[in-house]
């Protein structure tokens, strides 16, 4: 982990390979953990990023090798976690039944998530998850209330559809 000002981050790449996937998990819930966030979110961190690199594995490269980039930062009670890979980006999928559950899933256990192309090429997925503690979550639940949260696609500077 890296401190820039009052800024925690912590960045790495690794090789586009299954064996990838639980190596950027593990980086990232550390991270995460040491922030500070309880374990009912920690869980959504962990998912979250799994099912990200996991689309770089599969995706993004057609076979070829490439690399997936991780990033997280750490600032005003926030934590800002960033996956992306110089790919063949978010393909057009027509005549298919959507994107599947993956993204449903990084929406639902952050409190926002951002796609965007990359101008090179590629996808880069922005995921946001507000630092609080288990009593917040506690009250939330016993409330029935979910989340506030965001999702926007981007290819490029156009906004696409989901």
């Amino acid at each position: 982990m890296e401190m820039v000002g009052s800024v925690a981050n912590v960045s790495d790449s690794y090789p586009a390979v299954a064996d990838s996937v639980p190596r950027a998990r593990r980086v990232l819930s550390a991270f995460a953990a040491s922030a500070g966030i309880a374990d009912e979110q920690l869980e959504g961190v962990r998912l979250a990023v799994s099912e990200a690199v996991t689309n770089v594995v599969r995706h993004a490269y057609g076979g070829a090798p490439g690399e997936v980039h991780v990033s997280a930062s750490l600032q005003s009670g926030e934590l800002s976690v960033l996956i992306a890979d110089d790919g063949c980006g978010l393909p057009n999928r027509q005549g298919t039944r959507g994107l599947g559950l993956g993204l449903v899933w990084m929406a639902e256990f952050s409190d926002g998530l951002k796609l965007f192309t990359r101008p090179g090429g590629g996808l880069e997925v922005r995921l946001r998850f507000k630092l609080h503690g288990d009593d917040e979550q506690t009250s939330r639940a016993d409330r029935g209330m979910a989340r506030p949260r965001t999702v926007t696609m981007w290819r490029g500077l156009a906004p696409t559809g989901l």
